[in-house]
């Protein structure tokens, strides 16, 4: 029994590495395009937050990815083992092929492909369940137009309450910490509202949304007492004002790592959380408790993932697809990490790979269609489509082998 529970942990630890050496680039890659923060300040503070989202918000999401792919009803528990197992693994190589080749691809779309790879080999089309299977998909593609839409209007908002005003510094300094203000805001309330932390401490939603205003109003306070030494210096106002957003723009990174962590730890931890009652009870019922220290070890492997491989799909987002300077980084991280983070809350299971790239590509738009390298987002997007024919593809040939091995 320990020995599946600790293989299968070995897995998903894997699969968290993979996720993290390919998706450290959604976090990070804006900020380090734009040169807001070097590259191991990113894997680090990625790192902390990756852990810190994937523990205290990633519970709900992995709810979804553990059992509502698969009607696991009429399946024997001994196949429902070996799936699960063999979904971890197709989903990991495939995420770990991707990184080699430097494309942001989705590691929700590979978990979740795998999934309906092996509930057709294991029950057929009826065990999956494709009603939830739609609404997820429908997310996959609504997620990269939200994060589009939001960062264009994020950029245009910039553009015109700072750039266009005739003194852009003076406007910077109020409208950057009011929109920090606004980032704590959705940090700490998320952190607070149906989480684990306010449920050991009993926070009601009220008590967690005063809380995340009074903090709100004090991060507004601090950033307006540190830009208040900067001055305007007349034909430099430009990049006077990327200099205030390039310190704006290492919170909006970090937002986006506690974010991402919030939501694709599920898909490290998902088909683990799925195994343990398996392997201790032989029977998988409707709800499981995601233990606290699975979540941890899932946030664990996204943060070494991001610290060992990240550096490869991080050069793809950061400067391939547009040139980013401060506030355009700044917008793609802000309309991304809000828009996972919303879905994180819903429970649902979205591409953060795909919602970071749609902003990008928003904020190339703001300046133009030219802005945009077509090319490589046309390779993105092909990378995108195999993800989860291959995910479920290499899920059956994996489980038809261990179940040959098992007999």
């Amino acid at each position: 029994m320990w020995v599946i529970i600790g293989g299968a942990g070995a897995i998903g630890f894997y699969m968290a590495w993979s996720i993290g050496s390919n998706d450290v680039a959604n976090s990070m890659a804006t900020a380090v395009g734009a040169k807001a923060i070097t590259f191991k300040q990113a894997v680090i503070i990625a790192g902390v937050l990756n852990i810190v989202g994937a523990v205290f918000v990633g519970g709900r999401v992995t709810g979804t990815v553990r059992s509502g792919i698969v009607d696991v009803t009429g399946i024997p528990s001994n196949l429902l083992l070996l799936g699960f197992i063999a979904s971890l693994l197709a989903a990991a190589f495939w995420v770990t092929l991707s990184t080699w080749k430097e494309m942001p691809i989705s590691t929700t779309h590979s978990i979740i492909g795998a999934l309906i790879g092996f509930g057709l080999i294991a029950g057929g089309t009826s065990s999956v369940m494709w009603g939830k299977v739609g609404s997820v998909i429908a997310s996959w593609l609504l997620s990269p137009i939200a994060g589009c839409i939001l960062a264009f209007l994020i950029f245009k908002l910039i553009v015109k309450t700072i750039f266009a005003k005739d003194e852009p510094v003076k406007s910077a300094k109020i409208v950057g910490p009011i929109v920090i203000g606004f980032t704590a805001f959705l940090i700490v309330s998320s952190l607070f509202l149906k989480t684990p932390l306010s449920e050991n401490y009993s926070i009601s939603e009220v008590q967690g949304l005063q809380i995340a205003a009074a903090i709100a109003v004090i991060v507004v306070i601090m950033a307006l007492f540190m830009f208040r030494k900067i001055q305007a210096k007349g034909a430099d106002d430009y990049f006077t004002v990327e200099r205030i957003f390039r310190k704006l723009q290492i919170v909006t990174s970090c937002y986006v790592a506690f974010a991402h962590g919030a939501n694709d730890v599920a898909n490290a931890i998902g088909p683990v959380a799925a195994i343990i009652p398996l392997a201790t009870t032989g029977v998988l019922g409707d709800t499981v408790e995601v233990p606290m220290w699975l979540l941890a070890i899932g946030g664990i492997g996204i943060s070494l993932g991001c610290m060992t491989w990240g550096r490869r799909v991080m050069k793809t987002v950061g400067s391939r697809i547009t040139s980013l300077t401060n506030t355009r980084g700044f917008s793609v991280d802000f309309g991304a990490a809000t828009t996972v983070l919303i879905a994180s809350k819903l429970g649902l299971p979205i591409s953060t790979s795909h919602t970071v790239v749609g902003a990008v590509i928003g904020v190339g738009l703001a300046r133009g269609l030219e802005a945009v390298d077509l090319s490589v987002i046309k390779k993105i997007i092909v990378s995108w489509i195999l993800t989860l024919p291959i995910a479920a593809g290499t899920c059956v040939a994996i489980f038809l082998c261990l179940r040959a091995i098992v007999g």
